[in-house]
Parts: C-alpha cells; structure tokens; sequence
C-alpha cells in the first residue's frame, strides 16, 4: 500500500501550496522545528545520560525528571506541530525521501524506547532512583535514547539533501526504497 496518491492530494490543497511558496512561512516553521528539537533532545539527553549513569549522578532520577519534563513536552508538543507542517508544505518531496523514511523509522523506534521505559522501568523509580549507577534497564533506555534521537537529527538534516530525488537517475534499490516508480526511470 503506498501513501503517494495521499501526498499527491495533500500537495493539491490550497493550504500546502500556499505554505510551500511562501517567502518566509517554511524557513520560519524550519526554524521554530530546529530550535524546538534542540530545546526536546536537549532536555532528553541530559535524562539519557543521567540513565546511563554517565552525569548527575548524584541528583535523584525523579529530581532530573521533574526539573526537565516540562520542557522537554514543551519542545515536542511544538517540534511535531511544525515537523507536521513541513511535511505538509511538501509531502510528496518527503514522502519520496529515504532520509524522511529512515527519519520515520527511527522517530517510532524512539517512541517506543520512551512508552517500555515509562511503563516499565520508571515505575519502579523509588527504589532505584538515587542509585549513581542505574539498573541495566535503565541505562540501556538511555543509550538507546541517545542513539536513536542521534539517528533521528541526522537523517533529519539530511532530508535538506536531493541525492536521492526521484527526477534522478536511481539504481533499482534506491527507486524501491524511496517509492519512486522504477519503470519511470527507464
């Protein structure tokens, strides 16, 4: 099942055409999105490293929680609202892109390290909360936090980039990867 004809639509509509050529609405809400990213992962890396027992290790996990969560919902509430628009400016463009896709993967992948930590390991904060050195759950949370928001900024960043764009000559693999018709190429 492919989302193109969905994208296609979405580029049509008056809004993402609008939003796509204007002068200064896409830098802007590219912008808001990496200043916001920056202030969400900011805030989540200092978690992650205080879960990986790699610094605060003498402030309580639920103090580092407490102190930097509000953030870090401010951050994200804001990064999805202008990552959403973005796509929406030009979603074919994104859809196409294997760096939007692996960006994707990568995103649920995070997601899914902060749903088992929150519903698993964090529960059990009190009674490992103060530990310098946090369980093995926990740390590896962090890590895998660490990383996979690492993947998440470069493969962001690398959307900008039109190597693989589908008005050029691709091998097989890439066209596949990225959605392009393979046979259109030909």
């Amino acid at each position: 099942m492919s989302l193109l004809p969905f994208c296609e639509w979405l580029a049509a509509t008056p809004g993402s055409i609008a939003l796509h050529e204007s002068l200064f609405m896409y830098p802007l809400i590219e912008s808001v999105h990496v200043l916001t990213l920056c202030l969400f992962v900011g805030m989540t890396m200092m978690l992650d490293l205080r879960l990986a027992g790699l610094a605060l290790r003498r402030v309580p996990v639920t103090d580092v929680v407490a102190r930097l969560r509000p953030w870090m919902f401010v951050g994200f509430a804001i990064m999805v609202v202008s990552g959403v628009l973005l796509f929406y400016a030009i979603p074919v463009r994104s859809y196409q892109n294997i760096f939007f896709r692996i960006k994707a993967v990568f995103l649920v992948l995070a997601g899914l390290n902060a749903l088992t930590f929150e519903t698993g390991i964090f529960r059990k904060v009190a009674s490992w909360g103060r530990d310098t050195q946090p369980p093995p759950r926990a740390r590896f949370a962090g890590i895998a936090s660490l990383f996979l928001w690492t993947i998440v900024i470069i493969t962001g960043r690398m959307i900008a980039y039109n190597w693989f764009d589908c008005d050029k000559p691709q091998s097989r693999w890439v066209q596949i990867a990225t959605g392009c018709s393979y046979d259109a190429q030909r």
